[in-house]
């Protein structure tokens, strides 16, 4: 039986693996700039750094998904959108 720190390990993976996918899509250039000017919107309407990181579309995306194994298998392109 894998412990918790390794199950943790994985979904830490998976997420970022999402956000890698997410990259290509978009070009990594331009999910950058993407990401930090959804950062800059969300955190002038919430005045919440936090707050504002989990608004991201992009991590909305990572963090519902980082604990289905298989997600990427079966993700359509520009996923992200629909957390917008």
């Amino acid at each position: 039986m894998k412990s918790t720190f390794f199950k943790q390990k994985e979904d830490l993976i998976r997420h970022e693996r999402i956000h890698l996918q997410q990259a290509l899509e978009l070009g990594i250039l331009f999910f950058y700039l993407w990401y930090l000017t959804e950062f800059a919107v969300h955190f002038i309407q919430l005045r919440d750094f936090d707050k504002a990181y989990l608004r991201i579309s992009f991590e909305r995306e990572a963090y519902d998904k980082e604990r289905e194994p298989d997600y990427l298998s079966k993700r359509k392109i520009w996923a992200f959108w629909r957390y917008l």
